[in-house]
C-alpha cells in the first residue's frame, strides 16, 4: 500500500500552487476587467435604447462575445496554444495560462458588464443627457459611478469563475492547484494531496467572494448615504 504524503510535504506543494494559482487568477482578472469593461460600455452604447444605438455593429460585437463565452475552456486551451506560445514564449506554466484565462473571461465580463449598466434607471441618463454631458462623460458619471457596486460584483463573479478555470489549465500544464490536485492527488492516489488541494481551493473562493463584497459594500453611495 502506497504510504500518504507526509503533512509537512503536502503543505509545501500546497503553498507553491497557491501563489501560482492566486497569481493566475489576480493577473487574468486585471486584464479581463480592462479590456472587458470597455466591450460591455460599447455593447450597451450601441443596443437598442442606447446612447448611441448601431444595430449592426451591436449585433456583430454580440455574436463575437456570445461565441467566447460558450466556446468550453478546455478548447479554448488547446485553440490558443500557438498564440500563448507566441506571445509568452511557452505554453505551459502559469504566465502561459493566462492568456487563455484572460481571452476567455473577456466576453464574461463584457456581457455581465453590460446586464449591470442597462439596469441602471433611463430617468438618470436622460436628466444627464439633457444638461447636456457629453456620451463620454455620461458613461463615467452616470452608467459607471451608478453601477459600481454591481460591477464590483460582477468583477468578484468573473474572478471566482476564473478560479474554477485556472483548476482545468492545469490540468494541461498550467500549474497551480489544479496541477497538484491531478498529478499527485489524482494519478498517484493521494487523497491527502487531493482534499487539501479543495479545501484550499474553496478557501480562496470564500476569501475572493468575501473580498469583493466588502469593496461593493465600501463602494456603494445609497448605503453610505443611508447610513
Amino acid at each position: 500500500m502506497r504510504s500518504a504524503t507526509p503533512w509537512s510535504t503536502v503543505f509545501d506543494h500546497l503553498l507553491v500552487a497557491t501563489g501560482e494559482t492566486v497569481y493566475m487568477v489576480a493577473v487574468s482578472t486585471l486584464i479581463a476587467t480592462l479590456l472587458g469593461v470597455p466591450v460591455g460600455v460599447w455593447l450597451q452604447l450601441t443596443a437598442p435604447g442606447g446612447l448611441r444605438p448601431r444595430p449592426l455593429p451591436h449585433k456583430l460585437l454580440g455574436f463575437v462575445v456570445d461565441l467566447g463565452r460558450a466556446m468550453p475552456f478546455l478548447v479554448l486551451l488547446v485553440l490558443l496554444t500557438s498564440l500563448t506560445r507566441l506571445v509568452i514564449g511557452q505554453s505551459i506554466g502559469p504566465t502561459a495560462a493566462i492568456v487563455p484565462l484572460s481571452v476567455g473571461a473577456i466576453p464574461f465580463v463584457a456581457r455581465l458588464v453590460q446586464n449591470v449598466l442597462a439596469e441602471v434607471h433611463v430617468a438618470v441618463v436622460e436628466a444627464a443627457v439633457t444638461t447636456g454631458a457629453s456620451t463620454v462623460r455620461v458613461v463615467r458619471s452616470v452608467l459607471l459611478r451608478e453601477s459600481l457596486p454591481a460591477l464590483v460584483n460582477a468583477i468578484g463573479v468573473t474572478a471566482i469563475a476564473l478560479l474554477g478555470y485556472s483548476a482545468m489549465a492545469g490540468v494541461l500544464g498550467g500549474g497551480g492547484l489544479g496541477d497538484l490536485a491531478v498529478r499527485l492527488g489524482y494519478q498517484r492516489f493521494d487523497d491527502r494531496v487531493l482534499w487539501s488541494t479543495v479545501a484550499v481551493l474553496a478557501v480562496v473562493a470564500t476569501l475572493i467572494q468575501f473580498s469583493f463584497n466588502r469593496v461593493a459594500r465600501g463602494v456603494d453611495r445609497r448605503r453610505t448615504a443611508s447610513v
